[in-house]
């Protein structure tokens, strides 16, 4: 296996791992708002969620930044529960209405406590300094978000089209589920 497939690979099982399931939940939540007919706005989010996370990828790998792993692996499930928060808390509000320069930096800025985690699991997996496997990893992480947002903007598509749910239930229910799933991890990984 040539040196690109491997750490592509291993950028997209790292993201697709049914066992490390909180960047799933994350970009679960942060699609379930959105329908096709706004999926510029929902790639725009995706893309400044990759934006910061391949930053912080970087700059943990590089050790130009050191963050705490336990405050990580902390802060990981709070921008979870956040975003599905988020998602609760404006149901009503069409997504042209929301403030979406606010919603662009909280997730940049998500993407940057996420990137931390990826980081360091890399720093795990290869302690050369090369910037390649590097970029090769993050192009796996992306693909992985990409399969993602598709499942689950297709799932939306499906049950809102065929089963008659409305946008509105779909978002409250997959973003509680998403906040119930989350709590656990918060609780595992308190740091006080």
């Amino acid at each position: 296996m040539s040196q690109f497939w491997l750490y592509f690979q291993l950028g997209l099982e790292h993201v697709l791992d049914w066992q490390a399931y909180d960047h799933v939940l994350f970009i679960i939540a942060l699609c379930t708002a959105y329908t096709l007919s706004s999926w510029r706005r929902l790639l725009v989010l995706v893309s400044l969620f990759t934006l910061g996370h391949t930053v912080s990828l970087f700059l943990t790998h590089y050790e130009v930044v050191t963050v705490s792993p336990a405050w990580v692996e902390f802060l990981i499930p709070i921008t979870i529960i956040a975003t599905a928060f988020y998602n609760l808390f404006n149901v009503n509000s069409p997504v042209k209405e929301r403030k979406m320069m606010v919603l662009f930096g909280v997730t940049l800025f998500f993407g940057l406590i996420h990137g931390f985690g990826f980081g360091r699991y890399f720093n795990q997996i290869n302690d050369d300094k090369e910037v390649l496997p590097l970029i090769e990893f993050a192009l796996g992480i992306e693909l992985s978000q990409v399969i993602i947002v598709l499942a689950v903007m297709v799932l939306g598509y499906f049950l809102q089209t065929y089963f008659r749910v409305k946008q509105r239930d779909w978002s409250m229910v997959t973003s509680s589920i998403i906040i119930g799933m989350a709590i656990p991890m918060l609780m595992d990984n308190w740091p006080f």
